[in-house]
């Protein structure tokens, strides 16, 4: 026998070995291969391999297999995070499977198509006011307030709206001494008016509005606000909030002045009527699903499998900031997610305030990474 060993090498007692443990099933023995990790069996109809041990080394191989259970791997090498027993790169898969947030419009197209007003990229929203109607004169003295709603978080659960854009056809009668004035607040996600945020039109190099003359009988123009790819946003709700002023002559005869309107002390110099012939919000719509951002939520306490709630707390870091990144210019970001949370998901306020906590806590914990402040709006 020692003189039948010296004949045979370490390593083919080792692949011998390895082949009697891992390659040996239904009555069959293969060959294990050290370099790819598998068995090779005589017979391909019949498997005879069994169940293999993890991949212990660098990179994307385990750094430990599970002490429960030796073909799972039970820790991982830096930079990799442990996902059903697997290694997987410290980065998020694509959450277009959860929520979509691209469009394939180029700015300069998306700014040609905003000018044209084409319809291809109009959002029908529903008009809501009980101030006003389309398409009537009015007295434009008092405030006004008009709503272009989706009622998605409602009716269409499995998508969520982008805005890019918002167009008014206003009219004045002849010699009108009344100016528009426009106050924009957006909802991005449904709730009360007061979950909604100012649109800072004109200030800090937000768009303003351009408006355009109409070959019209009536002192008529299109307003249009283009938010393009820069400025775009969610939205469900916006509330336009019209106020007018009397324009008149400056000192000079050159320049216009302002004044508030005088229906109080002077009604005699509100002269006019307005009316609006259209609004639009011009966007896209994109693929939502809450059922599965549900069953990611859900893993952050009941975890499906081993390392399983790791990866949902990362696919949901995603989420989030991609979510957030879309908030209005300001010093700090609205924290748009949890309203999504809270309108789309239907959450209520202390799931919500866990979820966050988990994420953060989460958060820190990853190389490299860094936390952002939020200013709460739902």
């Amino acid at each position: 026998n020692k003189l039948f060993s010296r004949c045979r090498s370490s390593n083919y007692w080792l692949n011998r070995i390895q082949s009697f443990l891992y390659c040996n099933e239904n009555g069959l023995l293969g060959s294990f291969s050290e370099e790819t990790h598998t068995c090779t069996c005589p017979n391909d109809q019949v498997a005879c391999h069994g169940s293999l041990p993890c991949t212990v080394g660098d990179g994307a191989a385990c750094l430990s297999c599970a002490p429960d259970n030796r073909t799972r791997c039970g820790s991982c090498n830096a930079g990799y995070m442990l996902s059903q027993g697997l290694c997987k790169p410290e980065v998020a898969d694509s959450t277009e499977h959860y929520i979509g947030f691209e469009t394939d419009l180029q700015d300069l197209e998306m700014k040609y198509l905003l000018q044209k007003t084409d319809r291809r990229i109009e959002v029908h929203a529903i008009f809501i006011s009980n101030d006003m109607r389309l398409n009537s004169w009015f007295d434009p003295s008092w405030r006004k307030r008009m709503l272009l709603t989706l009622k998605s978080n409602k009716y269409k659960s499995s998508l969520v709206h982008m805005i890019l854009g918002l167009s008014l056809q206003i009219c004045l009668t002849k010699n009108s001494t009344l100016e528009p004035v426009l106050a924009v607040y957006i909802n991005p996600f449904g709730g009360s008016h007061s979950e909604s945020w100012f649109m800072p039109v004109n200030e800090n190099n937000f768009p303003d509005w351009e408006r355009t003359k109409l070959d019209l009988p009536l002192q008529c123009y299109n307003w249009t606000l283009t938010l393009g790819n820069k400025w775009k946003t969610f939205f469900e709700t916006v509330h336009i909030y019209l106020r007018s002023r009397i324009k008149s002559n400056g000192p000079n005869g050159n320049e216009s002045v302002y004044y508030e309107p005088l229906e109080f002390i002077d009604p005699s110099r509100n002269l006019g009527y307005m009316k609006i012939n259209n609004i639009q919000v011009f966007g896209y719509s994109m693929h939502f699903d809450p059922e599965a951002i549900r069953d990611l939520i859900l893993q952050l306490d009941y975890p499906y499998t081993q390392g399983s709630q790791d990866s949902a707390l990362l696919q949901l870091l995603e989420i989030r900031d991609r979510v957030n990144k879309l908030s209005p210019p300001g010093q700090r970001r609205l924290d748009l997610f949890s309203c999504l949370l809270r309108h789309r998901l239907k959450l209520s306020t202390s799931e919500v305030v866990r979820i966050q906590s988990a994420l953060q806590a989460f958060n820190a914990k990853l190389p490299n990474t860094v936390d952002y402040d939020t200013t709460k709006l739902c």
